[in-house]
Order: structure tokens, then C-alpha cells, then sequence
């Protein structure tokens, strides 16, 4: 019996990681968004630094994934 690939482990190993990347990203990108705002910064800017707080953040979770779940040596 053939199974889709949202099933196999990998499949989903793959989703479970890039929950917990988001959701790890999440709330960085907010706290930092929100502390640029208290800290006096217009609200459009204080989005755009959330914004690349939560990109940078995911961006460096998934390479940390990726370097740790990688079996070549």
C-alpha cells in the first residue's frame, strides 16, 4: 500500500520542524517589533523590524535544522 508523503517521517519530521521554527519566530518577531515601537520608532518601521526579526530568526533555525537532521558526512 502505497502512503502519501505527508506521511512518511520525513514528511512529517518535516512539517514538526517548521512549526517549531515558526512558532519560535513568532514571538521574537513581535517582542522585537513591539520594542522598537515602545523605544520610539514609527509604527510602520517597528513592523518592518518585527518583520525581519522573524525572517532572520527562521532563517537561522532552519539552517541549525538543517546542519543538525543532516546524516552526509
Amino acid at each position: 500500500m502505497m502512503t502519501s508523503p505527508a506521511t512518511t517521517p520525513t514528511g512529517t519530521s518535516r512539517a514538526v520542524w517548521a512549526a517549531i521554527i515558526l512558532l519560535t519566530a513568532l514571538p521574537i518577531g513581535a517582542a522585537a517589533g513591539l520594542l522598537s515601537h515602545a523605544g520610539g520608532v514609527p509604527v510602520p518601521l517597528a513592523v518592518v523590524a518585527g518583520g525581519g526579526a522573524f525572517g532572520g530568526t527562521a532563517g537561522l533555525l532552519l539552517a541549525l535544522a538543517h546542519f543538525l537532521t543532516d546524516n552526509r558526512v
